[in-house]
């Protein structure tokens, strides 16, 4: 006779545990999977970039800073430069008497001087013992200095009033005044834009430029330096 095969079968208990155990095992993995998944990412932060000093080359020098201070702009020094503003006296004498004035320039022709000594003349005399002819109001409406001489405008004042003997008196004393730097310079005299050529109303012709020379042979008034 021959053996029948024996079938062995597992108790049901331990089928069930093993069962569970499969069970519980996959949902491990599963929990374990899922967590990993949702876990956030690190950041990856860039590289740090290390700072490189320049470095001078051997060869070049580093020059020192210079300061750069501002320049003071240069007074034009006050000098004082004296001029001669010419009076009348009793014995029909021109009388020299100096007069300072402030000037910024060095030229003593400027017309800086001159016209400190013209506008002294206008003013009227400084004392009792020295006359002036020329009328009261007359103003100084230019005086310029150029290469063929001086020139001088005034008012039509100038010549309001007196004979000849009166403008005589006046144009010496505009003359002798705007020559006391330079005695040697020549005038152009003019009154209201217009040369002077008469003196009063006897008709003397007056030859310009006017220089104290030409003036001295002319007329008979005198200067007393």
């Amino acid at each position: 006779m021959q053996e029948q095969p024996t079938n062995r079968r597992l108790p049901v208990g331990m089928i069930a545990g093993l069962s569970a155990l499969v069970v519980t095992a996959g949902s491990t993995t599963a929990f374990v999977a899922w967590r990993t998944s949702t876990q956030p990412k690190p950041i990856e932060r860039p590289p740090e970039i290390s700072k490189v000093e320049p470095q001078p080359s051997p060869s070049a020098s580093v020059a020192p800073t210079q300061q750069i201070r501002p320049s003071t702009p240069k007074v034009a020094p006050v000098v004082e430069k004296t001029a001669q503003v010419y009076w009348l006296k009793g014995s029909g004498e021109l009388v020299a008497v100096p007069v300072e004035v402030k000037s910024l320039r060095s030229d003593d022709r400027s017309e800086t001087v001159l016209n400190g000594a013209i506008e002294t003349l206008l003013n009227g005399s400084p004392a009792q013992t020295l006359a002036t002819t020329i009328p009261k109001g007359t103003q100084l409406r230019s005086l310029t200095v150029k290469p063929d001489g001086i020139h001088i405008d005034l008012s039509d004042a100038f010549t309001t009033g007196g004979g000849s003997t009166s403008m005589m008196g006046r144009v010496g004393q505009v003359l002798y005044t705007a020559t006391s730097t330079d005695p040697s310079a020549p005038v152009f005299l003019s009154v209201g834009g217009q040369p002077l050529e008469t003196l009063g109303g006897e008709g003397l012709m007056l030859d310009q430029p006017m220089t104290r020379r030409s003036f001295e042979k002319e007329f008979t008034l005198k200067a007393t330096p």
